[in-house]
């Protein structure tokens, strides 16, 4: 038999806490913990899922991975995509690409008699993904482009819609400008509303046919100026990396979603120490909490501890039997604990009940992600480390002589 575990359950469960001063502490000690693991679980889950929730919006709208050509530089109208070397067929093939579609970008500023907003033109064709793009609409539909002719429909962001009061079905000009040459009017059908919550998504960005932008640029009929390509998750993107650069010729480039805009990837990059920096926080409370439960229970038990080694007890039994005693009375915490945070994370991921400036933030609501591994992370990794903190305190115990434990009162 364990004589430290078999005795640490037995005066943990012992009617005798009842009345006395260990019952307000091991209910101080179980608050720290529940404390701890809620705060921890929120910080993880929202943490997580927001730079989960950005780094998705970002992919999704402009691909995970785009190819362009290296004459196209950081110009938003971009130059005809290079056919040497670039093997789109394996592209298509390798097992993590969910789809590829083309594209080519024109500047060009929007105007009515409300306002004017300069633009990126956006030309896709009959490939697109629409049911990715989907999640975005917030009216009307996706454009239909089947590349024969010319598609007039075009799709804005909410932000455009409200500068220029309009809305779906409306007509707009828009005026594309080039070098030497006379300006471009078109006039397009306002065929959806979009909204990506990304500030330089949506001040900027709307979609139409590819053909606008090659009839624009003078390209030719199969000409593109980009691929974006879609991955099955995400996190696929640095795995793939490598690979996609084979197979698009030295004079195409591969860029990431998240290197297209580096300064909220470096927004993004804070989450990570916000995450230590609180949980390390949690952890030491909980920890110096944890401690004083410990003390305390020395203290108040000076004559059993006596007792114990009057009959034989080693101290290092002793000091395992009350370790075991404290993290007994921690179960209950991290039980609660887990229950209230996974709880307040759920209806948070369900309802949506905090709101964000996503002007600010990027998102509309407090994103949730709730990992597994990370929920059973925080709960061992604070046991564990109550445990091993425990160890020294518990040495307080060596101190206590027998006969002078038994006289205490």
């Amino acid at each position: 038999m364990n004589f430290p575990l078999y005795f640490s359950r037995k005066i943990a469960f012992s009617k005798d806490n009842k009345n006395n001063l260990s019952r307000v502490i091991i209910f101080i000690g179980r608050l720290s913990v529940a404390l701890g693991i809620i705060v921890s679980l929120i910080t993880v889950s929202t943490g997580f899922g927001s730079k989960k929730a950005i780094k998705e919006r970002l992919a999704d709208f402009s691909g995970h991975i785009t190819v362009r050509s290296t004459r196209s530089n950081s110009s938003y109208n971009t130059s005809v995509l290079d056919n040497q070397g670039l093997d789109l067929k394996k592209i298509r093939e390798l097992p993590d690409v969910e789809s590829v579609q083309k594209y080519a970008t024109v500047t060009g500023i929007m105007r009515n008699e409300h306002n004017f907003a300069g633009i990126i033109f956006k030309g896709v064709g009959k490939d697109f993904d629409s049911l990715r793009f989907k999640k975005f609409l917030v009216a009307g539909t996706s454009p239909k482009v089947t590349e024969k002719g010319y598609y007039n429909g075009v799709i804005i962001s909410q932000k455009i819609a409200g500068d220029l009061h309009l809305k779906v079905k409306d007509s707009i000009v828009t005026v594309f400008s080039k070098a030497d040459q006379k300006p471009i009017y078109r006039k397009f059908e306002v065929v959806g509303i979009y909204r990506t919550d990304i500030k330089m998504i949506d001040d900027q960005f709307v979609l139409g046919g590819i053909n606008q932008v090659r009839k624009i640029q003078d390209m030719k009929p199969d000409e593109i100026g980009g691929l974006d390509i879609f991955f099955k998750n995400v996190n696929d993107i640095d795995r793939n990396m490598p690979e996609i650069e084979k197979l698009i010729g030295y004079k195409n480039y591969a860029e990431k979603a998240t290197e297209k805009f580096p300064q909220i990837t470096d927004w993004i990059s804070i989450f990570d120490t916000n995450i230590a920096l609180i949980i390390i926080i949690m952890l030491i409370v909980v920890v110096i909490n944890i401690i004083m439960v410990l003390l305390i229970l020395i203290i108040e038990r000076t004559n059993s501890i006596g007792l114990l080694k009057t009959l034989g007890a080693s101290n290092a039994q002793i000091r395992a039997t009350f370790i075991n005693y404290t993290l007994i009375i921690m179960i209950p915490g991290l039980l609660y604990g887990n229950a209230i945070g996974l709880g307040l994370i759920f209806i948070q991921k369900i309802f949506g009940v905090i709101k964000l400036n996503p002007e600010n933030y990027y998102v509309s609501t407090v994103p949730v992600d709730l990992n597994p591994i990370a929920i059973i992370s925080i709960s061992l990794g604070i046991l564990i480390i109550s445990g091993l903190a425990l160890i020294v305190p518990s040495y307080l115990i060596s101190k206590i002589s027998p006969v002078k434990a038994i006289k205490y009162n």
